[in-house]
């Protein structure tokens, strides 16, 4: 199973995570939130971190659209997260020059399908994490429930407050229909030592579970 370490930020620890097999490293361009990348890295740092296949994935919330693409080039991105409120014609603006993983932060009584379904065309992946009061994660986890039997048809991300405990229920997960287009977790919060800053005594082992779903 793939896995998505998001709130980096460090070069060097995004060198780790490529050594452990990590697939993706997110960096958060949301300067709101406390692991905003660019208050610890240079735009130029993120971009000459070469020679590892670990993915870059810039993390953005509502962020003006010209500026964001702009960012995309200056820091070397593989891939872009939106994790606000973005439109669907939003959305699609980006996808025009670069991948797009739209966020939605569910609650136990949503109903998933009709949240996707004016992005289904339009963007490359869905992410799915907890709803909270603020854009970004709350470090703990929705109710996976409410996706087991869908049919999402389109690559998926689980995120909201993913531990190194929750790897039985990653397994189970694996098993439910919904799975057939799990395509990565993400986690964050529960892996870290300080806000961007991962516990690598931590990451591993869970990896070397992760990688054996």
């Amino acid at each position: 199973m793939r896995a998505k370490v998001c709130g980096l930020n460090s070069v060097e620890q995004m060198t780790q995570l490529d050594e452990m097999g990590v697939d993706f490293a997110g960096f958060i361009f949301y300067p709101k939130s406390p692991r905003y990348v660019l208050k610890n890295l240079s735009k130029a740092e993120l971009k000459k971190a070469k020679g590892v296949k670990i993915n870059k994935v810039g993390v953005f919330v509502n962020e003006n659209p010209d500026h964001l693409l702009s960012l995309v080039d200056d820091c070397g991105l593989y891939l872009v997260q939106l994790h606000g409120d973005e439109t669907p014609r939003y959305c699609e603006k980006i996808a025009d020059y670069i991948s797009v993983i739209k966020a939605f932060r569910l609650r136990d009584d949503d109903d998933v399908l009709w949240k996707i379904k004016d992005y289904q065309d339009i963007v490359d992946m869905f992410l799915f994490d907890t709803a909270g009061a603020e854009y970004g994660g709350t470090g703990k986890r929705f109710n996976w429930e409410i996706l087991y039997s869908l049919n999402i048809n389109k690559p998926f991300f689980l995120s909201g407050g993913i531990g190194p405990e929750d790897i039985e229920a990653l397994k189970f997960f694996s098993t439910t229909p919904v799975a057939k287009d799990l395509f990565s977790v993400d986690i964050n919060s529960r892996f870290e030592l300080t806000p961007g800053v991962k516990d690598m005594q931590k990451v591993k082992p869970f990896m070397n579970e992760l990688m054996n779903i």
